[in-house]
């Protein structure tokens, strides 16, 4: 295992006021088992519940927290692009603020570090969802798996430990939740190596789901063609020369597979 040296866990949060606290304080419980160097990032989007409030107080308490506020809904894929860029640590471990996944599985992210490896993504062992979100989401997994070409088993899994470096050298644009799709590919193309590690999902238990509705899954739809054109049929980010990639990107990289005993 490399130990890393500084960690910024980040937490996109959207309407999260009944989750958001918790999440924070498990992670910076957890953020002090595997580093000595860490922050804790929280962007709210928007929201339109107390969010705000409890964050606000929260960071009054704990120095270790700092919180951005978009003063208007500006959409999943924006909330991440601000919390990569506003993170300043050496590792970005970030997962959403409603409290599907349990913070405290970052120590098995770390445990999975290894030399050049350079993002660890989760997996769900099981989801936990109603059951047209589950069949939903198995339909958009194989879509995307064909179409884009990835190679790991869980590409929408909001799990994930990543080298903050990563995001020096490539260009993330999307602010829709196909901003997953993106920035997996790209990483992918770049010849980063990912490692998987199996993660627990968990029921939501505040609020609803901001993209489970006709006219959002439409626009996705229209969104993810749109991206499969850019990188997939004209290869648009392999042709711009602005950012010098640290991995050749002609090198297929395995995805390695870190089984929990």
């Amino acid at each position: 295992m490399e130990k890393p040296h500084s960690i910024t866990a980040f937490f996109p949060a959207y309407n999260d006021g009944g989750t958001i606290p918790s999440m924070v304080l498990t992670a910076l419980m957890t953020l002090r088992k595997v580093t000595d160097d860490y922050e804790v990032v929280v962007v709210n989007d928007g929201s339109r519940d107390y969010t705000a409030e409890v964050l606000e107080e929260l960071a009054r308490r704990y120095p270790e927290l700092r919180i951005i506020h978009h003063p208007h809904n500006r959409g999943y894929g924006s909330t991440l692009r601000t919390g990569f860029a506003s993170a300043r640590k050496e590792w970005v471990f970030y997962t959403d603020g409603d409290a599907q996944y349990d913070p405290r599985e970052l120590v098995n992210l770390v445990e999975a570090l290894d030399e050049g490896v350079d993002i660890v993504n989760g997996y769900k062992i099981v989801r936990h969802d109603p059951l047209h979100r589950i069949v939903i989401g198995r339909i958009y997994h194989y879509i995307v798996k064909f179409a884009f070409g990835f190679r790991l088993r869980d590409v929408d899994c909001d799990f994930r430990l990543i080298r903050r470096a990563i995001f020096d050298q490539i260009d993330l644009e999307s602010d829709s939740g196909t901003i997953c799709v993106e920035m997996v590919k790209k990483m992918q193309d770049a010849g980063f190596r990912f490692v998987e590690v199996p993660v627990n999902h968990y029921h939501r238990a505040y609020g609803k789901s901001q993209f489970f509705n006709f006219k959002r899954l439409w626009r996705t739809g229209i969104q993810l063609i749109q991206l499969w054109w850019k990188l997939v049929i004209r290869k648009e980010h392999l042709q711009t020369p602005a950012k010098a990639l640290a991995a050749p990107s002609d090198t297929e990289q395995p995805v390695a597979q870190v089984e929990r005993g």
